[in-house]
């Protein structure tokens, strides 16, 4: 699965980047994850608030960060 972490590089978007890099670890989900800074990249995704998390091109998660249990939750999904 390909999970892309959307923010500008805030402390809240460093903080879903990190969770959901410990999650996928410690769940040794197959997936490569990505950093989108870039604000044209991100408007792309048709988001006002970051951070977000978008799994294989669908925004799961937008405007706050969440419990490692619900990014599992998601990621499971795929």
């Amino acid at each position: 699965m390909e999970i892309k972490i959307l923010g500008t590089g805030c402390p809240k978007c460093k903080a879903l980047e990190k969770l959901t890099r410990e999650v996928v670890e410690k769940n040794g989900f197959d997936a490569s994850i990505t950093k989108v800074e870039d604000i044209m990249d991100i408007m792309k995704y048709n988001i006002m608030t970051t951070p977000a998390l978008v799994v294989n091109e669908k925004v799961e998660i937008k405007g706050r960060i969440p419990s490692a249990e619900e990014i599992k939750q998601v990621l499971s999904k795929y």
